[in-house]
């Protein structure tokens, strides 16, 4: 995909998405890659691709609506009036993928048999560190008097488009419910601040004749090209819809480093952990309840869940993105499918978000660092032995290891969702065990 941008470079970007229609509700790797956790996991959850360099930027929204489809529109506020070059329609598939390539994973060991030959073996890896991871005709007059003007009119894909200016937000908020749009509670307010900027305001609704041509339920991506020395994501605009806690997940492509925010603390997810091994039955919802904790602990932070080259991965939850599929998602300076020049110059980092009017009262400003470090979130799973712990002499002494190994398990487990302990031992089957004598106990025997 050739990604256009504006002639000249504008001195401020903002891409905002906003519901107005009311919605209903490798080798390297020992061991065997067992599951992921989604994007779509969550309170209501939104997905955002970003591909920036230099001043650069391509933001690709998901809109993720469940209402009438004749009611539905997208408001983005915008710095200038974005020519018809600067917008297109984005593929689905593009979201799944990337998301599917950067999930937090859950890999599976398994214990060798106690009674073989004991050889060397390496360390178990499981706990070591990672290596170096978004028209309608009308009555003109109408609109000049609200201090409205139509800039713009263009059809992409499925979707009819309006750029308007604005003098007053209450008369930009009177234009879209004369036009048949359910204006959010405080539309107008929040709207404010970018009509006192002088933006621009991006309409799109859906053109329903050419959204039956496609004969899908969903909408297509909507993707946003221009230039801006402020490398942020604003997200406040959106809270409107809100009715709780909102997700985000933003997965950021650059060229060079790993991405944080700036205003905000940017937290690492729990990694590298032991779990027990009914996990493997429902990861996703595993994740959720340790994400709902983080969440909680952490009310006003960004977490990072992924960070790797393009060109690898170790474990793989799924295939690296080709040099088509990152042009697709917005990279625009990566070189076109058969480049012969090595591995893709591209960099992903997923952030994940939850937030509310009160944790968030600032929109998402970003900066690329030097860390190249790869790194993700991975838990593992050890599924011991099935032999008798009196096969030999070593195996008794095993299963003592496996009983305080899964203790420890079930307390982590109990520790990164909340749960209870009991609970989760109970699901377990953990049978009591005596625990092995320690050695000073032959010279200081406890006293009776």
């Amino acid at each position: 995909m050739k990604v256009p941008f504006p002639a000249r470079p504008l001195r401020t970007a903002i891409v905002v998405a906003l519901l107005v229609a009311a919605a209903p509700s490798a080798q390297a790797f020992c061991g065997f890659f067992v599951g992921k956790a989604d994007a779509t996991l969550g309170n209501k959850s939104s997905q955002v691709i970003v591909a920036r360099n230099e001043q650069k930027t391509v933001i690709s929204m998901l809109n993720e609506y469940r209402g009438e489809l004749a009611q539905f529109a997208l408001v983005v506020p915008v710095p200038v009036v974005l020519q018809r070059g600067q917008i297109h329609v984005g593929d689905r598939k593009t979201f799944e993928r990337i998301d599917a390539f950067t999930a937090p994973r859950l890999a599976e060991y398994f214990d060798p048999d106690p009674c073989a030959p004991q050889k060397l073996r390496e360390p178990f890896p499981a706990s070591a560190p990672m290596r170096d991871q978004l028209a309608r005709k009308e009555d003109k007059r109408k609109d000049n008097a609200l201090g409205v003007a139509v800039e713009a009119r263009y059809t992409v894909g499925e979707y009819d488009i309006v750029i308007l200016s604005a003098k007053e937000s209450d008369g930009l908020e009177t234009w879209l419910r004369g036009n048949g749009y359910k204006i959010p509670a405080g539309a107008s307010r929040a709207l404010k601040p970018y009509v006192q900027q002088n933006m621009k305001f991006f309409v799109a609704r859906i053109d329903l004749a050419e959204h039956a041509k496609t004969g899908r339920a969903w909408l297509s991506p909507l993707q946003f090209a221009f230039e801006s020395p402020k490398f942020m994501l604003p997200v406040r605009l959106g809270m409107l819809n809100a009715d709780g806690p909102q997700d985000m997940t933003v997965y950021v492509l650059t060229k060079q480093g790993r991405v944080e925010t700036t205003n905000y603390r940017t937290v690492r997810m729990p990694t590298d952990v032991e779990l027990p091994s009914f996990v493997r039955e429902d990861f996703g919802r595993t994740y959720q309840a340790i994400f709902d904790e983080q969440a909680r602990r952490e009310k006003a932070a960004v977490f990072t869940e992924y960070f790797w080259d393009m060109g690898w991965c170790d474990p793989c939850a799924a295939n690296p993105l080709s040099a088509d599929e990152l042009r697709a998602a917005g990279a625009f300076w990566v070189p076109p499918e058969g480049w012969r020049g090595g591995a893709q110059p591209a960099m992903v980092t997923r952030l994940h978000l939850r937030y509310t009017r009160d944790t968030l009262p600032e929109d998402l400003a970003f900066q690329e660092t030097a860390d190249r470090t790869p790194w993700q979130v991975r838990y593992v799973l050890r599924t011991p032995w099935k032999g008798d712990e009196n096969a030999c002499p070593s195996a008794k002494p095993y299963f003592d290891q496996v009983y305080e190994r899964q203790e420890i398990e079930a307390k982590t487990l109990a520790m990164l969702t909340a749960g209870d302990l009991a609970t989760i031992r109970t699901r377990m089957n953990l049978a009591r065990r005596d625990p092995p004598p320690k050695w000073w106990e032959a010279l200081w025997p406890a006293s009776k």
